[in-house]
């Protein structure tokens, strides 16, 4: 079963919405910027959710941003999972878990998170430190992390929860560590549009 907490400074709210053009503004709401996400390489490989795509909308809030996605084109009644990550395909590099996206009948999804989603967007490890273990199976924890320097994070992916739902929605089905038990499905969309180092969040200079 799925465990229902969204990811630290994460806020999920549920409604349906549609897709548009990439634009950066700054308006009464905050400055804010939208990007579009498209489908990852191995969904297109196995052609399914031809119709997959999502908007997502950067808002700075404040100490904050708020960055709202709307997807479409999605497994019905599916449950998938939200990542800001280094790069956008494999290997993906550092990943933070953002929290939960959940489509309704008609495959679209919205969803609302509050955290850092701009260009001072970075995980940062000074030095090795023992870690909690949680999970042993599939993807065991690591019991200490390694010590990196500042490592920006400027990608959005979204991965299925449940290896089972991408199979039933005809595509691949390995399992992944993209989710809180570490036993999630394959990545469906991302920000490939942009280079590797030049992630969309880190466009953002509010």
């Amino acid at each position: 079963m799925k465990t229902r907490s969204i990811a630290a400074g994460a806020l999920a709210l549920a409604a349906v919405g549609t897709g548009f053009a990439s634009a950066s503004s700054a308006g009464a709401s905050g400055p804010h910027t939208s990007f579009t996400m498209q489908r990852s390489p191995g969904i297109v490989a196995a052609r399914c959710l031809p119709q997959a795509k999502a908007r997502v909308t950067v808002t700075h809030d404040g100490p904050v941003e708020r960055m709202r996605i709307q997807a479409w084109g999605l497994a019905k009644n599916t449950d998938f999972d939200t990542f800001v990550i280094q790069v956008p395909n494999a290997p993906f590099g550092v990943s933070w878990y953002q929290g939960d996206l959940e489509s309704n009948g008609l495959g679209k999804a919205d969803v609302e998170y509050v955290g850092r989603f701009s260009q001072e967007t970075f995980a940062i490890a000074p030095g090795v430190a023992p870690a909690p273990s949680v999970h042993s199976t599939p993807t065991p924890d690591a019991t200490t992390n390694p010590a990196f320097g500042p490592v920006h994070t400027f990608h959005v992916g979204i991965w299925f929860n449940n290896p089972a739902d991408a199979l039933k929605a005809g595509c691949p089905g390995a399992t992944t560590p993209f989710n809180g038990e570490h036993n999630a499905g394959v990545q469906v969309l991302n920000t490939g549009s942009f280079a590797d180092t030049d992630g969309p969040l880190g466009r953002f200079r509010p």
